[in-house]
């Protein structure tokens, strides 16, 4: 019976000791810093020393626990894996400096030999990083990598290859004998271990410690793997964006140029003030793209653009009339949102009509949500056309595209219509005040 119960109570103090080693790197890969240490593989001595500030806390606690609760603490110790970790991220240097720091309190309990193996321990992990070709293959170590010892067996044999993998598995076998071995041979009291025996416990001592080293790996090569795939998706959306971009920016200056090729012909001096006019546009075209521009810079945009029109169309022929809420402009919207429906109003809605058009813009903002709206009282679209008017139109399809991109569902992109009468186009998005900083 009182085998069964050692039996029980060593099970249930590693399967602690497991947990716990989890619990900590879970707890440490939701600091942004560390995300990024971990995510960058060669690390420079600022990040080092990042690593180790971070892991270091921890563990002391786990020392100090185990220290003062007594035999029923000791799963918090981890000092051996720790330092081993600490040097397997982060080189022979920052392994066998963590293992002294994180072993402080062990010495001050008279643990002589606590520091000397977890600084051992630190170096043992930062020569394996070192030795490693590839510093990826540290991050195949696993919980299960022990299954693959067959397989690494028989590549040795056969091609002399070593699997890089089997190195910390190897390791960490070699630390937890060596510090059995080491309990066995001195005072119990100069150094810590959980079972210090020679029997077939000791296989599921070096299991947790495998283990203990394997599962705050994994956890974090998983918040690798994220980090990589949040990178991905940003620079798909980047290059998304920039071909959306690519598409508008062409379209509108083609018809831009048609515009002053028409004036040069009959108006020379309206053509040179739309020439600077358009010197402003293709400043702001030219310059380094940005996805978000506040709301103010994007109506100064169309300004220089609807006096082009309008030295195009006659300044009494078309009217423009703005409405712009005061706190909205501010606001950042996406660059070159307002271009493209703009000038849909003006070539499809205005242009047809003999007698002069009115051009509306409006803005507002409520309840964290910013509502842009271009009116124009023109021919309108046929009831026939509506449903094919994001497939037919380049600038229409390309800002719900565009908006989809940045926004999600989070957007609204409304048009009405009434042949002969007009049409109204609304666009509800997220307000982001100019406290934030646009995406670029």
């Amino acid at each position: 019976m009182e085998t069964a119960t050692q039996v029980r109570d060593l099970l249930f103090t590693l399967l602690l000791k497991v947990g716990v080693a989890s619990s900590f790197a879970a707890l440490l890969a939701r600091w942004n810093t560390l995300r990024r240490v971990l995510f960058t593989e060669q690390r420079d001595p600022d990040q080092k020393l990042k690593l180790m500030l971070f892991m270091t806390p921890p563990l002391i606690f786990g020392v100090t626990l185990r220290l003062v609760g007594g035999h029923a603490y000791s799963f918090a110790d981890l000092s051996l894996e720790g330092a081993f970790l600490m040097g397997l991220l982060g080189g022979r240097v920052v392994g066998p400096i963590g293992g002294a720091i994180i072993t402080i309190p062990a010495l001050i309990s008279h643990e002589w030999l606590a520091m000397p193996a977890a600084s051992t321990a630190g170096l043992l992990g930062g020569l394996i990083r070192q030795r490693i070709p590839n510093k990826e293959d540290i991050w195949n170590f696993g919980p299960f990598t022990f299954l693959n010892i067959p397989k690494a067996t028989v590549r040795l044999l056969r091609d002399a290859q070593l699997s890089w993998e089997m190195a910390p598995l190897t390791a960490c076998v070699g630390l937890e004998v060596g510090r059995v071995a080491l309990v066995m041979a001195t005072k119990p009291k100069w150094l810590f271990a959980i079972d210090a025996h020679w029997d077939w416990w000791l296989l599921l001592v070096v299991i947790a410690t495998l283990m203990s080293v394997a599962a705050p790996l994994k956890i974090w090569n998983n918040t690798r793997i994220e980090m990589n795939l949040e990178r991905h998706q940003q620079l798909l959306l980047k290059a998304r964006m920039d071909a959306l971009s690519r598409q508008i920016n062409p379209h509108f200056l083609f018809n831009t140029l048609n515009t002053v090729s028409a004036l040069i012909r009959f108006d020379p001096d309206s053509a040179r003030g739309v020439v600077l006019k358009l010197s402003n546009i293709l400043r702001r075209l030219l310059r380094k793209h940005e996805t978000f521009v506040p709301l103010r810079e994007e109506l100064q945009f169309i300004d220089d653009y609807l006096d082009i029109e309008v030295a195009r169309f006659g300044r009494d022929n078309l009217q423009i009339i703005k409405q712009l809420s005061e706190e909205s402009l501010d606001a950042f919207v996406p660059s070159m949102l307002l271009q493209p429906i703009v000038e849909n109003s003006l070539k499809h809605g205005l242009a047809p009509k003999l007698e002069g058009g009115k051009l509306q813009l409006r803005t507002s903002s409520h309840d964290g949500r910013l509502s842009i709206e271009i009116l124009d009282n023109g021919v309108g679209i046929a009831e026939e056309k509506m449903p094919h008017v994001y497939v037919e139109g380049i600038g229409l399809s390309n800002v719900r595209e565009r908006l989809r991109v940045l926004y999600g569902a989070d957007f609204h992109l409304d048009i009405q219509s009434r042949p002969g009468e007009g049409t109204l186009i609304r666009i509800d998005i997220p307000e982001l005040v100019s406290t934030m900083q646009p995406v670029s």
